[in-house]
């Protein structure tokens, strides 16, 4: 499948529904662009990001929260950049060691384990938590 460079951003409300339709949106864009596979990893992880932004951070102004896509041509396939903007927390994403009775905790586990990459960037108006995923990523 061949890809061209592409990009995208969209702000949604800072709430369960803004998360759910970036979501929507985001499969919208990626369906026959990158894999079904690719696809999948890549709303798995905005699920993560998105939810972790409006359970643990403060929105952006006008109560948002900004998720922004790259779909990049790499040299062994598709490469897909999230970066999900909020107005930042008093604590930085960290992964954590959940038991297996714990109802949460696994959310950047989850991103570390499909992304090939991911990371916090301090911003002016809070935080970026961005992962890159790519398409033949090893598991």
């Amino acid at each position: 499948m061949a890809v061209q460079d592409r990009g995208w951003s969209l702000v949604v409300p800072h709430h369960a529904s803004g998360a759910r339709q970036a979501r929507q949106q985001l499969a919208a864009e990626l369906t026959g662009v990158v894999s079904t596979a690719l696809c999948s990893d890549v709303i798995a992880v905005a699920a993560e990001l998105l939810g972790n932004a409006v359970r643990h951070a403060a929105p952006l102004p006008g109560n948002v929260i900004r998720i922004e896509c790259r779909v990049l041509a790499g040299p062994k396939g598709p490469v897909v950049e999230l970066r999900v903007t909020d107005g930042g927390s008093t604590l930085t994403p960290t992964e954590r060691s959940a038991s297996p009775d714990s109802v949460d905790g696994r959310g950047l586990r989850i991103v570390a384990a499909l992304a090939g990459a991911w990371g916090v960037d301090r911003e002016g108006t809070g935080q970026v938590v961005w992962a890159r995923l790519h398409a033949a990523q090893p598991r």
